[in-house]
């Protein structure tokens, strides 16, 4: 690695495993210190050892990303710990494959909740501090199912389309105070994400889509950008996708 990002520092939500856990790895192997969000801590406590064990520094935030509390916690924790936040990743979300009629009023709260509510909250509280020191990178793993809809995921779009809405507006809020704001949109990830809910683990495995440090390396392009450049958006897809 060419350690582009020693002196900074990112936080990442849902850390504890598929694209967050690959995406702190990859930071850290460029020599940014994290500050990583997730509800399980023996997953957390286990990166943490892992990140220390190559000589990087890290920091562990319990809690659930929907909680305004949590996100509180973990900029404070930052700020103590390391004294800025660089970089901050909104990854934590969850999907739930259903047609309109089978999706209850529940189901709709919790993907509104992990999927936006949790965007939102980390920019609210992160930001302020980019603000104050003129510079920093939002990113958003959004999907390609915030590009154009899906059958049977009417919800989860609705989600994933928010939240390209809500980094394209800051994009142009937060540009003059030397913020990026940037979009990861990939299709399927090799990853627990969705499990029980659409999908299993035997179809992810015997599935071609792509692997969670596919997206983990889009991410850290956008993160190691000079100065004067941002990338807006990354569309990604498996290259084992039909061509019909």
């Amino acid at each position: 690695m060419t350690q582009k990002l020693i002196g900074k520092v990112a936080l990442v939500t849902g850390a504890s495993a598929g694209i967050g856990k690959a995406c702190a790895l990859a930071l850290v192997a460029e020599g940014a210190k994290v500050v990583l969000v997730a509800r399980r801590k023996d997953r957390l406590d286990e990166l943490i050892a892992q990140i220390q064990a190559s000589g990087g520094q890290a920091l562990a935030v319990v809690g659930d990303a929907r909680d305004e509390q949590t996100a509180l916690n973990a900029v404070a924790g930052g700020l103590e710990k390391f004294g800025k936040i660089d970089i901050l990743i909104n990854n934590a979300g969850v999907g739930n494959y259903k047609n309109l009629v089978d999706t209850s009023a529940e189901d709709y709260d919790e993907m509104m909740d992990s999927n936006v509510r949790s965007t939102f909250l980390f920019s609210r509280h992160v930001v302020p501090g980019m603000i104050a020191q003129k510079s920093g990178t939002v990113l958003m793993i959004s999907s390609m199912a915030g590009i154009y809809g899906f059958g049977g995921e009417a919800v989860y779009c609705a989600t994933k389309f928010a939240q390209v809405g809500f980094a394209q507006a800051l994009d142009k809020e937060l540009r003059s105070h030397g913020i990026k704001v940037g979009l990861i949109c990939p299709g399927g990830v090799k990853t627990e994400f969705a499990l029980g809910k659409g999908r299993t683990e035997d179809s992810v495995a015997q599935s071609g889509m792509l692997e969670p440090e596919d997206v983990a390396a889009a991410t850290l392009l956008a993160c190691t950008q000079s100065s004067n450049s941002r990338i807006i958006e990354i569309q990604m897809r498996t290259m084992d996708e039909a061509l019909t």
